[in-house]
């Protein structure tokens, strides 16, 4: 496979000025490529090669803003095998979920192109037109996670640059080349300057969190780095969309029909193997029916073909990375020494890879770890409940409020419990669905502002009320 060899900065590939570092396959748990390390002073040029480009950029017509996102997510179309096979090589996922991974990118940037800027008219009248337009902020520094590297990549970049901003690109280092290639794609289309990207770690991170010269960051990741972020964005009053963590609770109402509704609870608990935000992490059932939901997921468990994204018919795959293998096992042994039965799975397989069976644990609830911590991988604990107040109790007590969700045949009834959940979306007999023309942010620790949809896409820009007065 060919790989990446080189970062971008004002439209050229430029070598790293570090010294390459190697990126795992996890389903092998060995290198399978080196990537180019980019130093501090490359972001300083990568920063001033966005700045130079925004003078010009900010102003581009609506319409050629369009036609531009347009034309990537055409070239992402175009490259689709290629981008498919470089995100299971690097983040593990089957290649059917990262063929789909890469089909949301381009069907994303083409919703994200149609969208408008609005001008919000506050008065007409004989004396005086208010309106309310949305400016461009200047530099976004983008930096991303490793769980879904291109499409959360496409999430921060496309409305920056559909805003007229430019951006300065930092993915994972656990999975660079999906973010790389995105970005090598964009400047076949952007003006020099416009999209850059640094990789490697040794500061670059906080070197763009602190930079005087970047205007906003998005940020997808943990509560701690987001907290680090937020302090040292300070200085200049960097603008911030922050999506952290998430510990996210799905109440099962009583008298459920759960044949209707146990695959679905499954596939959001466990997508991307459990590797999700805003995955299904804490399960509450009713007493009455928790025997019965248990078997039903045990069994769906029980279907999964585990292996390399790469194999046909694997149904899933790896989870991305040793160090969150072994907080996976840590929690999962933590809840067994706390009395919790591990129905099924509940050790790391042998041999190489990174590789942890979905795994359903009962006999659980809040004050274990495997409860009250996001564990970001293959394991779901059930809980048991006996009203559904204690169950919203429950389900609200925790620092995180990314989603949450209610299943039940009764919608108002849900609707009810729905609307109680401390959570930036509850959703009703679903979980974990995202879309483009759907705002979504967290509440309490799981971030601050808005991604997706016409309230997401102002949130890069500043809002500047132009008065004209009328004598």
């Amino acid at each position: 496979m060919q790989t990446v060899s080189t970062i971008f900065i004002n439209g050229q590939p430029v070598e790293g000025g570090r010294e390459p570092f190697p990126v795992n396959n996890p389903a092998t748990g060995e290198a399978f490529a080196q990537c180019p390390a980019a130093t501090p002073e490359q972001v300083d040029e990568a920063v001033a090669a966005a700045q130079a480009a925004f003078k010009t950029f900010q102003h581009t017509p609506d319409a050629e803003l369009k036609a531009m996102l347009h034309r990537i997510a055409d070239l992402i179309d175009a490259n689709a095998d290629e981008l498919a096979r470089v995100v299971t090589l690097e983040q593990g996922k089957p290649l059917a979920l990262a063929q789909m991974e890469v089909g949301a990118a381009a069907g994303w940037t083409r919703y994200t192109a149609d969208l408008d800027v609005p001008v919000k008219v506050i008065e007409d009248s004989e004396t005086r037109l208010a309106e309310l337009h949305h400016k461009p902020l200047g530099v976004v520094g983008s930096i991303t996670p490793w769980n879904w590297p291109l499409m959360i990549a496409v999430w921060h970049i496309m409305p920056a640059i559909r805003t007229g901003n430019t951006v300065v690109s930092k993915p994972s280092s656990l999975t660079p080349f999906s973010t790389l290639k995105l970005v090598e794609l964009i400047n076949q289309v952007v003006p020099a300057g416009v999209i850059n990207i640094v990789t490697g770690e040794g500061g670059i991170g906080r070197a763009m969190t602190s930079h005087q010269d970047i205007n906003k960051i998005v940020f997808t990741g943990s509560t701690p780095t987001g907290q680090d972020i937020m302090r040292k964005s300070a200085d200049n009053l960097k603008r911030l969309t922050l999506e952290l963590g998430g510990n996210d609770a799905s109440i099962v109402l009583p008298g459920t029909d759960l044949d209707k509704i146990a695959q679905g609870i499954f596939q959001t608990a466990f997508l991307n193997m459990g590797q999700t935000c805003a995955a299904l992490k804490r399960l509450y059932v009713h007493e009455d029916q928790y025997d019965e939901m248990c078997a039903k997921l045990v069994e769906l468990a029980s279907e999964q073909v585990v292996g390399s994204g790469l194999e046909e018919g694997v149904t899933f795959g790896p989870v991305q990375n040793k160090a969150q293998l072994d907080l996976v096992a840590e929690l999962v042994d933590d809840a067994r020494a706390q009395g919790g039965r591990v129905l099924c799975g509940g050790e790391a397989q042998q041999g190489n890879g990174f590789f942890y069976p979905p795994t359903i644990v009962a006999g659980v609830s809040n004050g274990v770890r495997l409860v009250d911590e996001e564990q970001f991988g293959p394991a779901l604990p059930i809980i048991a409940y006996s009203t559904v107040e204690e169950a919203l109790a429950m389900a609200n007590d925790n620092v995180n409020g990314l989603g949450g969700s209610v299943w039940g045949d009764d919608i108002e009834q849900a609707r009810a419990v729905a609307t109680r959940l401390e959570s930036g979306t509850a959703w009703i007999n679903n979980h974990a669905e995202v879309l483009p023309h759907c705002p979504f942010g967290g509440s309490k620790m799981s971030g601050v502002g808005i991604e997706f949809g016409e309230e997401g896409l102002l949130e890069y820009t500043q809002p500047q009320l132009l008065s004209i007065s009328r004598g």
